[in-house]
């Protein structure tokens, strides 16, 4: 997400209407609705967090435990069990 001085891209009567509820701070404009992403749709972090999912799930297949796939993946034991759960009911 960008930030943008409002100056440069606002008429000045329509700063002086925000700065009448908001004066001098932070202010989020969400995206028009057909405008938004998916998230992860940017940096493939979608796609990234499958494929890890499914080594996990290999892995924890293979013989490793809970304990040894938090470890490895710095994730919690409650992480991994949501995953492998996740991994088992959509085989």
């Amino acid at each position: 997400m960008d930030y943008k001085n409002a100056i440069c891209v606002l008429p000045d009567n329509l700063i002086t209407a925000i700065q009448q509820h908001i004066d001098g701070e932070y202010l989020y404009i969400p995206r028009k609705g057909e405008n938004k992403k998916a998230w992860g749709e940017l940096k493939n972090s979608k796609q990234l967090y499958a494929k890890r999912n499914a080594v996990i799930f290999e892995e924890y297949n293979g013989g490793m435990t809970v304990k040894e796939l938090s470890n490895k993946y710095f994730l919690s034991p409650k992480t991994v069990y949501k995953i492998l759960s996740s991994m088992k009911n959509n085989k």
